[in-house]
């Protein structure tokens, strides 16, 4: 049996696709892939904590929890770096045990995990703070396009399986497997590893799918795949397309490839509803990573800092002083978080037009092994370079301890694992624990554990009796819970005063409330408000926020036009279908 693992979640939550999606939707398709026979459910990695620290929309620790409230079948996973776990450089093994706490009792039950230099040495650590949590764990290899890489994976093989892992898995970031030699490689590992090898295979032009294809003759378990929208515009394997072909191989691969489907329908139309928004990746970007043999998000970011400096002639010089780069450094993976460094020294070559003039902090601590082993040696030169002392001051956040977190966020970090994101992420974290808090004070000023204990308890009620709404008046409260597709929305609002024997008749399209909740007009208090009467609109401009039990959705326009009318005073209660604006589309 070919089991799969669904990255499709995590995606959605990373660059350049955050934001896309509203979480509603996401949340629906949790529960339409949590019942589709997945092995696992991969929700959350180093993007995602990214995104939401650069965002400051939402936790990315309460969307694990939100996301596992939904998926009640199916494990939830999350992809960490090592020691780097999911930011730009290594940390302390007394950080790497509370995050890994932290996930683990948000509901990740599987870990899966490789040093970006391959190195086994560096998982020691990560790997027994996870087997500390009873979860499983995955520990993987980046996959090296060297001609004795093939080989220094399988020397590496023994190390990892000695650390306790459930599996092995063979990462392919750079798409650069070669699927005539994947089925030879996938066995070759297991017979080294001496347990189940899985793959994570990527790359332009359907060649992750064949790849995925050879690696379940040979037996892979699991293989990661994602939604047919995500799969084709950004070098993944397509969960449909491979349960066709293992199922039609007699290989079983045990999903319900109508689910599939449905999940592929409903994410596809609000992936692409705005459609002045580019494609994850553009064809030029794919061509360029399929030739030079490096990942298409490397290649998508050195053309936007490229653009940015007006330098865009010089794409193709860069991307190929970034494998001389790699060349010198010993041959390490391409990819993240060792890529942003890879490019900033390229890019620094080519434009200077001499190599290794200067290094910054971060190629200076990869030089002197302080982010592990490479595979090869590093070029003698440069080497020396990084021991004469040279290197300029760090330009990526430099991760603290828990008490250094604690005195940079003061009051603002209520838990440890929102300490765990300052010590990540530092002062980047504070707009968004910022907002986190100002939220929490308009939604629930003066809220007691026995009003929350009171929702909690009519929620047991609707779920035992089958209704599909309930409403409780009380003490000039009303509660109304609805039962949806097995969800519940809650919203609790003043019972409103007797309504007007007639209202005035609309001035324009009427824009609704797609979901139960409180209608916020700005990202946070004391902020402008995202519009106002007379703001023009354009089609995926963010005209509020939408909360539901604590989950904030950007509710975006699907009409351009003029704001003519703003039906909710802010921090009000709203119902499904409720208007909230008025907008003229003639004023677009």
């Amino acid at each position: 049996m070919a089991r799969l693992v669904d990255t499709t979640l995590r995606l959605l939550a990373q660059d350049p696709i955050a934001g896309r999606v509203p979480t509603s939707l996401q949340l629906e398709a949790c529960e339409l892939l949590d019942s589709a026979g997945f092995h696992v459910l991969e929700v959350t990695g180093g993007g995602c904590f990214y995104s939401a620290v650069n965002r400051g929309v939402e936790s990315p620790w309460e969307r694990i929890r939100n996301l596992k409230k939904r998926a009640t079948q199916t494990p939830l996973g999350m992809a960490l770096r090592g020691r780097f776990l999911v930011g730009t450089q290594p940390v302390e093994q007394d950080l790497i045990r509370r995050f890994v706490d932290s996930a683990a009792e948000s509901g990740i039950a599987v870990f899966r995990m490789h040093d970006p230099m391959n190195d086994p040495e560096d998982l020691v650590g990560p790997a027994e703070a996870v087997r500390e949590t009873g979860a499983r764990l995955h520990l993987g290899l980046v996959y090296d396009d060297h001609p004795d890489g093939a080989q220094r994976l399988i020397d590496r093989a023994p190390a990892l399986a000695q650390l306790g892992a459930d599996r092995l898995l063979l990462l392919d970031p750079a798409g650069a497997l070669d699927p005539s030699r994947t089925g030879a490689l996938i066995t070759s590992l297991r017979d080294a590893a001496g347990i189940p090898v899985g793959l994570y295979p990527q790359g332009p032009g359907g060649t992750s799918l064949a790849v995925a294809i050879e690696a379940a003759r040979a037996g892979a378990d699991p293989i990661s795949v994602a939604t047919y929208s995500l799969a084709v515009s950004g070098h993944r394997t397509s969960s449909e397309l491979l349960c066709q072909a293992v199922d039609g191989l007699g290989l079983e691969s045990g999903i319900n490839q109508g689910i599939l489907w449905e999940v592929a329908e409903l994410l596809d139309r609000a992936l692409f509803a705005d459609t002045t928004l580019p494609p994850p990746l553009s064809a030029h970007v794919s061509l360029l990573a399929a030739i030079k043999g490096v990942p298409a998000g490397l290649v998508s970011g050195v053309e936007r800092k490229l653009a940015a400096i007006d330098a865009s002639d010089r794409l193709a010089d860069v991307l190929d002083e970034v494998q001389r780069v790699r060349e010198d450094l010993g041959s390490p993976p391409a990819a993240s978080p060792l890529g942003d460094v890879f490019v900033r020294q390229a890019i620094d070559h080519v434009l200077e037009g001499r190599r290794w003039h200067s290094i910054d902090g971060e190629m200076r601590a990869l030089i002197l092994g302080e982010w592990g082993r490479p595979p090869a040696p590093v070029n003698p030169e440069v080497l020396a370079l990084a021991e004469a002392g040279n290197g300029g001051a760090s330009s990526m956040p430099v991760p603290v301890d828990l008490e250094g977190a604690r005195a940079e966020a003061g009051e603002l970090a209520t838990s440890e694992e929102e300490l765990c994101l300052v010590a990540l992420f530092g002062e980047d974290t504070l707009p968004l624990l910022e907002r986190l808090r100002g939220r929490h004070n308009a939604i629930t000023p003066g809220a007691t554990n026995e009003e929350d204990d009171r929702i909690r308890s009519l929620v047991e009620v609707l779920e035992e009796t089958g209704l599909g709404e309930l409403t409780v008046e009380e003490n000039g409260t009303r509660i109304t819970l609805r039962q949806q597709s097995q969800v519940q929305q809650v919203v609790a609002a003043p019972v409103a005063a007797a309504a007007p024997e007639a209202a005035a008749a609309p001035t324009g399209t009427q824009i609704t409330s797609p979901m139960v909740g409180t209608f916020y007009r700005c990202a946070a208090p004391g902020e402008p408000a995202f519009v106002e009467v007379g703001t023009t609109v354009a089609v995926g401009q963010v005209l509020c926020i939408l909360e539901a039990m604590k989950l904030f959705n950007e509710f975006k326009a699907e009409t351009a036009g003029t704001i003519k009318k703003i039906l909710v005073e802010d921090a009000s209660a709203v119902e499904y279908g409720q208007p909230l604006f008025e907008i003229d589309p003639s004023g677009a």
